[in-house]
């Protein structure tokens, strides 16, 4: 079973989230990774156990992030589907536990717009869909996404979008989005 946390405060993010990921341990996981905003958006994903993502990982500094660890539904498991995942520009991260079952039309519209997908994964799309929708407001542009340009995500699980499963951080704004109801956001300001 996957797992998100997000943190928005003073302190430096990075040990934060790895505390967090440590505790999630016993969900059951096959990949893990960090999303840190700083000066610019720092990612950091590896395959395999928290421990093997901790050693390898360079420091990362700033006071707003996520993390994930993964359990591979879409995609197989490995560094390069790990969560969270970048948009184009590198400016927003997604973290997202569930299944978008309608992923793959979506993403052909987006590629056929230009987009350039890193993973084989169903949240990317998600996360490309937030960049094509925003503009200067990430809640709206998360609301116009989950029915973007006609395409109703269809999703499912437990975990799915719309159940507590996705958060996003915005680069340029410190900003930490996540919500039960993409509507309905709760959100922290880091800077």
């Amino acid at each position: 079973m996957c797992g998100i946390v997000g943190y928005a405060g003073w302190r430096d993010a990075q040990p934060i989230l790895l505390d967090c990921l440590k505790r999630l341990e016993y969900r059951g996981y096959d990949s893990a990774g960090l999303a840190v905003v700083g000066k610019e958006l720092q990612l950091f994903k590896s395959k395999g156990e928290i421990a093997v993502l901790e050693a390898a990982m360079p420091e990362m500094k700033g006071s707003v992030g996520i993390a994930h660890t993964r359990w591979a539904t879409q995609g197989k498991p490995t560094t390069v589907n790990a969560h969270p995942l970048a948009d184009c520009s590198n400016r927003l991260a997604v973290a997202h536990n569930g299944i978008i079952s309608n992923f793959m039309g979506v993403r052909e519209e987006l590629q056929k717009n230009g987009h350039t997908f890193t993973s084989d994964t169903d949240t990317e799309v998600f996360a490309h869909l937030v960049e094509a929708e925003f503009k200067d407001d990430l809640v709206k542009a998360v609301q116009k996404a989950l029915v973007a340009k006609g395409h109703k995500l269809t999703t499912s699980g437990a975990w799915s979008l719309g159940s507590n499963a996705a958060i996003i951080v915005d680069v340029k704004k410190g900003f930490l989005s996540a919500g039960a109801d993409p509507r309905v956001d709760a959100y922290a300001w880091a800077r």
